[in-house]
């Protein structure tokens, strides 16, 4: 991945963090106003799907390429930010409705707590006909299907024989099918990494892709084809069916978009280094705004609500709206400044834990036989 590249897709990563809190804020009793750029939550999450199949092949080729430093970098990464921000969804909930409770209506719900985060911190939120809720933090879904995707690709890659086929059957039926349908968003960030062909196309190639790229999009999104082809699969399998599909029901819409996702990463990638100036210029900024992008996907729906019911505006004009996202961001920053530097920690310490159990000869021999070519 060249330098280039690598600042674009932070900044894509950030700005399709930014449009996914911009959804989530546009509330009426938080602003009276349709916000600009509201409408493309949903979108952001499918680029993060690419995005992160993307990344996650680039790390497992280049660096994390033992079944230690993989899970070591994914279980810290992730546990790193779940673990608090589960905490303080159910903390905030539980103060934010005693204040206000008209902004948590439909918003959140913390019956039987104790299975919400135990299911939480497992990510079997998702799994077959169940959505549980993690409080008010309705993101956390991509979170508990990313993480199988995890751990989909290290079996795949990390292991052979009929051992990997076993497991991967054992994990798919465990799953269920909502999780499984988006699975090919994500394996088409892996695909892009893996495929060289798009790196010897002609420059104005590139160039053509990035364009048709924001071409198809804005086509994509006048059309709402999210929603359309949604409307469709209703018709043919059922209204009940399609409620149980929860966040997996757009997800023909969402091929469609990854496809359109993965074609700007392909341009993108060719023609990256002839927009070096302006994105080496920009990347210490990029860099450090993208570092908090877990942060502000994984945090920021408890924290608006929560500010929201302690403010308690008026969402007429633009005030509330722009104190509650402040102190939302500020939030943000605070809390992603403490976690995200103890991912480094934790990781060092899972390093080390698992460094110690492969020294045990029935487990070195389990993973020995399970990696056996």
């Amino acid at each position: 991945m060249t330098r280039e590249f690598s600042i674009y897709l932070d900044l894509v990563r950030f700005i399709a963090a930014c449009l996914v809190v911009i959804y989530h804020s546009n509330m009426r009793n938080i602003v009276s106003e349709v916000l600009p750029f509201s409408n493309y939550g949903h979108a952001a999450v499918i680029v993060f799907f690419v995005l992160s199949g993307y990344v996650i092949a680039f790390v497992t080729y280049t660096k994390e390429n033992t079944l230690r430093e993989y899970w070591a970098s994914r279980l810290s990464r992730i546990y790193s930010l779940a673990i608090p921000s589960l905490i303080l969804a159910l903390l905030l909930d539980n103060i934010g409705e005693t204040l206000s409770p008209e902004f948590y209506e439909d918003k959140t719900t913390y019956d039987f707590w104790y299975i919400r985060l135990i299911s939480s911190l497992l990510f079997l939120n998702e799994i077959w006909g169940v959505s549980i809720m993690a409080f008010s933090n309705v993101p956390y879904w991509s979170i508990c299907y990313e993480m199988w995707y995890y751990v989909l690709f290290s079996v795949w890659f990390f292991m052979r024989g009929k051992a990997s086929t076993t497991l991967v059957i054992m994990i798919c039926l465990l799953l269920g099918p909502k999780i499984l349908l988006l699975l090919p968003v994500w394996c088409l960030g892996v695909i892009l990494y893996l495929w060289r062909t798009p790196d010897r196309i002609p420059e104005w190639a590139g160039w053509a892709c990035v364009v048709a790229s924001v071409l198809l999009f804005a086509l994509f999104e006048q059309f709402r084809l999210t929603d359309v082809l949604s409307q469709q699969l209703q018709v043919w399998i059922g209204a009940e069916l399609h409620k149980q599909l929860t966040f997996s029901k757009f997800f023909m819409g969402d091929y469609l978009l990854g496809g359109i996702v993965m074609l700007n990463f392909i341009g993108m990638r060719r023609i990256a280094h002839r927009l070096k100036t302006p994105l080496i210029t920009a990347e210490k900024p990029i860099h450090g705004l993208s570092d908090y992008t877990f942060s502000i996907y994984i945090y920021h729906m408890p924290l608006l609500l929560f500010w929201a019911a302690v403010i308690n505006g008026s969402p007429y004009g633009y005030g509330f709206y722009a104190a509650v996202l402040g102190a939302t961001i500020l939030s943000i920053w605070l809390l992603g400044s403490v976690t995200e530097k103890r991912r480094f920690v934790i990781r060092n310490g899972l390093r080390k834990i698992f460094g110690q159990l492969s020294q045990r000869p029935s487990l070195h021999r389990l993973v020995a036989f399970m990696t056996r070519s």
